[in-house]
C-alpha cells in the first residue's frame, strides 16, 4: 500500500508538472517570459523540456549567463536533441557579443560547436543552419569561420528548403558587395515561395539599403496585401525608414502600433522598437 501510495504520488507531481510546462509556454508564446519563469522554477522536479524553456526565457530577457546554466542542463538530461544545442549556442553566441574581448572568444568558440552539434543532430534543422551561417559569414578564420565553411551551409540548407537556400546565397552575394546577384537570389527566393510574406520583407529591406526606395514600397505594399495582420511588417518597414532616415514621422507611428501589439518570440524585441523610437527623437 505504501508503495503504491508513493507511485500515485509521484504520478501526481508528474501530470502537475506537465500542466505547468504547458502553461509556462504559452506565457512564452506571448512574450510573458517572467511569469513563464516563475511557474517553471516552482516546478520541483525538472526535467530537459523545463530547463530547455526557462533557458529560452532568461535568453528573451537578456540574462546569458542564466541561459547558458539551465541550457546546460538541459543538454545533459537529453544530449541528442538538436533544438537544445541550437539554443544554448544562442546562448553562447549573446555571451560572446556582450563581455569582455578575453571571454568572448571563448564564448564565440563555444557558440559554434553548439551550432555545429546541433545541425549535426538534425541536418533539417534550418534555424541551425542559419545561425551557422551566420557565424561562418561573421566571424575571423581563427574562430572557426570562413567563406569556404559558409559556401558548404548554403548548400546544406538549399537542400532542406529552396527557398531558404536562395535566400542564404544573397547574403553572401551581398557581403561580397555583388548586388546583382543578390537581387537576383532574393527574388529567386520568392518565385519558390510565393505566400510566404519574409520573402518578400527580405527584398523590400534589400531595396532599401540599395536606395530604391519605390521599388521598396511597391514590395512592402505586396507584403501588407499577402499578410494585413504581420506584425513583424511594421517592425521591418519602420526600420528601413530609420535606418534611411525618410518617413519618420510614418516610422514613429509604425513602431508605436507594434508595441500595442501582442508578438511572438519569433518577432522583433519590442526593446529593439523602442531603440528605434530613441534614434527618432533624436534625430
Amino acid at each position: 500500500m505504501r508503495f503504491a501510495t508513493l507511485l500515485l504520488g509521484a504520478a501526481a507531481i508528474l501530470s502537475a508538472g506537465s500542466f505547468d510546462v504547458d502553461r509556462a509556454r504559452q506565457l512564452y508564446d506571448i512574450t510573458e517570459y517572467d511569469q513563464s519563469l516563475k511557474i517553471l522554477q516552482a516546478i520541483p522536479v525538472k526535467d530537459g523540456p523545463v530547463y530547455e524553456l526557462m533557458g529560452r526565457d532568461y535568453f528573451m530577457n537578456g540574462d546569458y549567463k542564466k541561459a547558458t546554466d539551465v541550457l546546460e542542463r538541459a543538454v545533459a538530461a537529453d544530449p541528442n536533441n538538436s533544438d537544445y544545442y541550437l539554443w544554448l549556442g544562442r546562448a553562447y553566441g549573446r555571451r560572446a557579443e556582450t563581455s569582455n574581448p578575453l571571454s568572448a572568444l571563448g564564448h564565440a568558440s563555444k557558440a559554434r560547436q553548439y551550432f555545429e552539434r546541433s545541425a549535426q543532430l538534425n541536418p533539417r534543422n534550418i534555424e541551425a543552419l542559419n545561425d551557422l551561417l551566420e557565424y561562418y559569414t561573421e566571424a575571423p578564420g581563427f574562430m572557426g569561420g570562413g567563406m569556404d565553411k559558409a559556401r558548404a551551409t548554403v548548400a546544406r540548407i538549399a537542400q532542406v528548403d529552396p527557398s531558404e537556400g536562395h535566400w542564404a546565397q544573397s547574403t553572401l552575394d551581398e557581403k561580397r558587395k555583388e548586388y546583382g546577384r543578390a537581387e537576383e537570389q532574393l527574388r529567386r527566393a520568392i518565385e519558390l515561395a510565393p505566400h510566404q510574406v519574409g520573402r518578400f520583407m527580405d527584398l523590400a529591406r534589400f531595396l532599401y539599403k540599395q536606395g530604391r526606395y519605390q521599388e521598396a514600397e511597391q514590395t512592402f505594399a505586396h507584403a501588407e496585401q499577402l499578410a494585413p495582420d504581420n506584425v513583424k511588417l511594421l517592425y521591418v518597414r519602420a526600420e528601413s525608414y530609420v535606418h534611411s532616415k525618410r518617413n519618420l514621422q510614418t516610422a514613429k507611428d509604425l513602431l508605436q502600433r507594434y508595441l500595442s501589439a501582442t508578438i511572438s518570440p519569433d518577432d522583433p524585441p519590442k526593446a529593439d522598437a523602442r531603440r528605434l523610437l530613441h534614434q527618432i527623437e533624436g534625430s
